[in-house]
């Protein structure tokens, strides 16, 4: 993961704590385009699911061989989705052989967690009229 990765989610390599919130301090552009570029990544239900098998994957990592048959898409279709997930920074993979094997960035998960969070001691805000 780049520096720069790591600065817009909040932490860079000298960072031991949890990075800040999007309801801590506002994001600058540059933070927001990065950022929309990892969720653009996860906004695709094919990335989310491949995401998903990854993630829950025992032994951390899988093989794309078994990622492709879960699909009704080509080979290079799946390929695609993989590159978009590991250029956001959201898995990493090792070509085996024939064969790579993909496993998930848990810091980048982490991150993304942590961006998402309420500070725990913050109470809810209240509604402030109906949706109707």
């Amino acid at each position: 993961m780049s520096n720069q990765e790591l600065r817009v989610l909040g932490q860079d390599d000298d960072a031991d704590g949890c990075c800040p919130g999007l309801l801590t301090a506002p994001l600058d552009e540059d933070q927001a385009v990065e950022l929309a570029r990892v969720f653009k990544a996860l906004g695709d239900p094919v990335r989310l699911r491949l995401l998903s098998m990854i993630a829950s994957r025992a032994g951390g990592e899988v093989c794309v061989c078994d990622l492709t048959p879960a699909f009704d898409l080509s080979q290079p279709t799946i390929s695609h989705h993989l590159k978009l997930l590991r250029q956001a920074g959201l898995i990493d993979c090792e070509r085996r052989g024939t064969w790579v094997y993909y496993r998930l960035v848990p810091e980048m998960t982490d991150r993304l967690a942590g961006i998402l969070a309420r500070p725990a001691a913050e109470p809810l805000p209240a509604p402030t009229g109906s949706a109707s």
